[in-house]
């Protein structure tokens, strides 16, 4: 993968994430913003999730409550390097924990 496909694929994946915490329909007030590459996600109970990209590394780096994780592109998913995992696995997981009530990202 290049610079310019990594971008590409790092700025669809935070747009996405914006779409789907825009449809959220549960209680949980969850804001975001994005400044130079790092999305912050807050949450009513003060707590923040902050979701990076790693050019030089290609990957898109996730800091939650509960750890942080690291994730590369593979058969055009985003996969932790440790677990194997999927992002948005993860990221549900992270936000539903964070948030008290269930999010998805499907």
């Amino acid at each position: 993968m290049n610079d310019s496909e990594f971008h590409r694929l790092a700025d669809s994946l935070m747009l996405t994430i914006e779409e789907r915490l825009d449809q959220h329909d549960g209680d949980a007030d969850i804001d975001y913003e994005t400044h130079g590459g790092v999305m912050t996600l807050s949450f009513e109970n003060g707590s923040k999730i902050v979701i990076n990209r790693q050019e030089p590394l290609h990957q898109v780096w996730l800091a939650t409550k509960s750890g942080g994780y690291h994730f590369k592109r593979e058969g055009g998913e985003w996969i932790c390097d440790r677990s194997g995992a999927e992002f948005w696995q993860l990221l549900a997981e992270a936000c539903s924990q964070q948030a008290g009530e269930a999010v998805s990202f499907s």
